[in-house]
């Protein structure tokens, strides 16, 4: 009886809590269950703090293997990975062994380009997304496959700019791999040691250290993909992510780095941790992006996503909260940002519109579609035989749904303003999509090889004597 009562009121509206009032555990909990119950989501943790003040570190629901999520789960946090690049390229800046209007080539020989403007990137341009570097000149994701910040680095070497540097700000995973390597280089040491080494300990951040590509996630960094309204645990695609994403860490971890940027600490100067909070160029600082929340109050926020787990932290200036969410769902449903804005708008006092899962009816949907496929499928190859004659051309649409399938990636980048995706990875983004997709490509194939195999056994078949009339057999002649 008491659970059926307090799964009651974990799904009732939450009353918002007045601007000045901070709100406590109870609250933040109250948050978290809701959406969870309106979702699905099957595990997260999630960091709240006021000043120096932690409010709450907690986990809520399951990693995949069944263990229950705790504020000490260690869990992906993704692009949020870049602002911990940003401060380390910082420490190196206060240091004086770097300023970020040096050409990075003056520091990292080995950052060479088939462009000879390659010598006109600086520090700052990588760390701000102005390089000019672009996933229209270079795939890191569906290129060849990376192990370490040198090799990621080397890759680069027969790809071009999409701009000239400093002009244009886009949005590029090796920029921060660029810059993760010149720490490495400049301070002589790895660049998972260098982090531990000025970041984590100083800060008490026992729970975290960095990955180099998906192998190294620990069991807590395994995420999900949701079909039909249930959490699919999958095994992260292949991927290279350190200085851009690699960052592991735990709630408790990222309450203790939430205040650090909040209040400063030993590990960087105010100055510094202001600048990389400082917008730059477009709507990013550097490793931050830089706006404002609901009520127009000044944000600074970075999203993290994987395509089983997503993050999101967020500063509140005005107020000194700080805010992170690790998820263990994929990027297609943005539940660590959409959980993080929640929360943001708790501490602000706003209302929130009502939890609801937008996937499960478009799912649905797909799903009649590839039965209603298969169904057609079946009635092509029984009437197969009629359509043996026609024109060949006539054949040709059977084939277009397996160059869609081949090419999706690439309509999907293209859709995604030119991002760089791989095949595997739209499969877990758009899974049951990528299924009605598969089978109509396969019903296409299956239908034209039987019209062509009628077809050609037709004009192998030596030819039958006329039938005398009234003598029919129920021969079906219909074209």
């Amino acid at each position: 009886m008491l659970t059926s009562i307090m799964s009651a009121l974990l799904v009732l509206p939450l009353s918002p809590v007045t601007p000045d009032a901070i709100p406590d555990a109870v609250a933040v909990d109250r948050v978290v269950e809701e959406y969870r119950a309106g979702t699905g989501l099957p595990g997260a943790a999630v960091a709240v703090t006021h000043g120096t003040t932690v409010v709450r570190v907690a986990g809520y629901g399951r990693i995949p293997d069944g263990t229950a999520v705790s504020g000490r789960t260690v869990m992906a946090v993704a692009s949020v990975s870049k602002s911990f690049t940003a401060l380390a390229v910082m420490q190196l800046v206060e240091a004086g062994r770097v300023r970020l209007d040096d050409p990075v080539r003056d520091h990292l020989p080995e950052f060479t380009m088939a462009d000879p403007r390659v010598g006109r990137i600086t520090v700052r341009h990588l760390l701000n997304q102005t390089s000019g570097m672009s996933d229209t000149t270079f795939r890191s994701f569906s290129g060849p496959r990376v192990e370490t910040l040198r090799e990621a680095v080397v890759s680069m070497r027969d790809a071009a700019l999409a701009g000239d540097p400093g002009v244009e700000w886009r949005y590029h995973n090796p920029n921060f791999q660029v810059a993760a390597r010149l720490v490495e280089v400049v301070s002589g040491e790895a660049f998972a040691d260098y982090l531990r080494r000025h970041v984590f300990e100083p800060l008490g951040m026992s729970d975290s250290s960095t990955a180099n590509t998906e192998r190294d996630l620990p069991a807590g960094a395994r995420g999900h993909v949701r079909v039909l309204g249930r959490a699919v645990p999958l095994p992260e695609p292949p991927a290279f992510g350190n200085g851009s994403g690699g960052v592991l860490a735990s709630a408790h971890d990222l309450a203790a780095w939430l205040i650090a940027q909040n209040t400063g600490t030993r590990i960087a100067t105010p100055e510094s941790i202001a600048a990389t909070h400082t917008r730059s160029a477009g709507p990013y600082g550097l490793g931050w992006f830089v706006g404002t929340t609901g009520s127009g109050a000044p944000l600074v926020d970075h999203g993290g996503d994987l395509v089983t787990s997503t993050a999101y932290q967020a500063l509140l200036p005005a107020s000194g909260h700080g805010i992170a969410v690790m998820a263990n769902t994929g990027t297609q449903y943005g539940d660590a940002q959409a959980l993080g804005e929640r929360l943001i708008a708790l501490l602000e006092g706003r209302p929130f519109a009502p939890v609801s899962d937008p996937f499960l009816p478009a799912d649905i949907v797909l799903v009649t579609l590839t039965a209603g496929v298969v169904a057609s499928a079946v009635r092509g190859v029984a009437r197969a035989r009629r359509h043996a004659r026609r024109s060949w051309l006539r054949l040709l649409p059977l084939s277009l749904p397996v160059l869609l399938a081949v090419t999706i990636h690439r309509v999907v980048g293209f859709l995604y303003r030119g991002r760089d995706v791989s095949w595997r990875q739209v499969a877990y983004l758009y899974p049951t999509f990528t299924v009605l997709l598969v089978v109509t490509a396969v019903a296409g194939v299956v239908v034209l090889v039987a019209r062509v195999a009628h077809r050609v056994g037709a004009r192998q078949s030596p030819a039958l004597p006329p039938v005398p009339p009234g003598h029919g057999f129920g021969i079906d002649t219909a074209p």
